[in-house]
């Protein structure tokens, strides 16, 4: 039986949270140390351990079938490769960053400025969009120390959290585009390998799914029930069962992690007792 391949970065953040995607959609991955390639021991499946910058050419040329990479990657190097899914986690921007110092008005004060980047194509493009002629250095490795070493007047880079610019003394001034990790198809993935992919899909979705939401119970009086319902979104509707106690019901049903506290704000202030709130691990809608 032939295997999916899939390309995985080969250390960092991304690497770390696509091992435990793959983990908690149920594949066990025979993983040595140091190893450029592993088989899951459970599930149809080859995991190609990569550098972040040549997945997109692997994915080209067919080499591999599928890849967990980031966003930004693909919109440098691989605009024509397909993303069948977002999976909400490493998300970053890409920004134009200055000096402290620079007495930033708007993206035409790059006009005539050097920019050092790792991503030269995004950084064109955006100038060109916005009608600016600047001279790009392209660097790969630290690009955050450009400016302080004379080498350019402005950066163009991946920013997280922003600790890497507070520490070189720089500011982000423009957010060219937002991005996540995804995964990514080759536009070469044979008919078999595609049908293995649409299962990795279906596990992934109900994991991400289950990710982003909340199980909660809570009791309520019977009077009060079809007040806590309209306040509960639930996937089709709330379960309704009754309490030992004559009078109260126990009302079960789903909210999504990022309105959470509202929703249960309003529960309380509905008469709903007893909230009980749970994880979820998959949902399978």
């Amino acid at each position: 039986m032939k295997n999916l391949k899939i390309a995985i970065q080969k250390s960092g953040r991304l690497h770390d949270e696509s091992l435990t995607l793959l983990k908690d959609c149920g594949i066990n991955i025979d993983n040595g140390r140091d190893q450029l390639k592993a088989s899951a021991s459970n599930f149809p499946l080859e995991i190609y351990y990569l550098r972040n910058g040549d997945i997109p050419q692997y994915l080209k040329d067919g080499v591999v079938d599928c890849a967990i990479i980031g966003e930004n990657l693909l919109i440098e190097k691989g605009e024509e490769i397909a993303i069948v899914g977002r999976l909400g986690f490493s998300k970053c921007r890409v920004s134009l960053a200055v000096p402290k110092t620079f007495k930033y008005n708007s993206i035409e004060d790059f006009n005539g400025k050097r920019i050092a980047t790792s991503y030269p194509e995004t950084t064109r493009n955006y100038l060109k969009e916005n009608g600016v002629e600047a001279d790009l250095h392209i660097i790969n490795g630290s690009v955050e120390i450009a400016p302080n070493i004379g080498l350019a007047d402005a950066i163009c880079d991946i920013v997280s959290s922003g600790s890497t610019l507070f520490k070189n003394n720089l500011k982000e001034v423009e957010v060219i585009l937002k991005s996540e990790a995804v995964l990514a198809v080759s536009p070469n993935i044979s008919k078999y390998a595609d049908k293995i992919l649409n299962k990795i899909r279906f596990r992934i979705q109900s994991v991400l799914k289950g990710r982003d939401s909340r199980y909660v119970l809570l009791n309520a009086p019977n009077e009060k029930i079809d007040e806590i319902i309209k306040i509960l979104p639930g996937m089709k509707s709330p379960t309704l069962l009754p309490l030992a106690e004559e009078g109260w019901s126990s009302i079960h049903s789903v909210v999504n992690k990022d309105t959470f506290w509202e929703v249960i704000e309003e529960l309380k202030v509905a008469g709903a007792e007893g909230i009980l709130v749970c994880p979820i691990e998959k949902m399978i809608l």
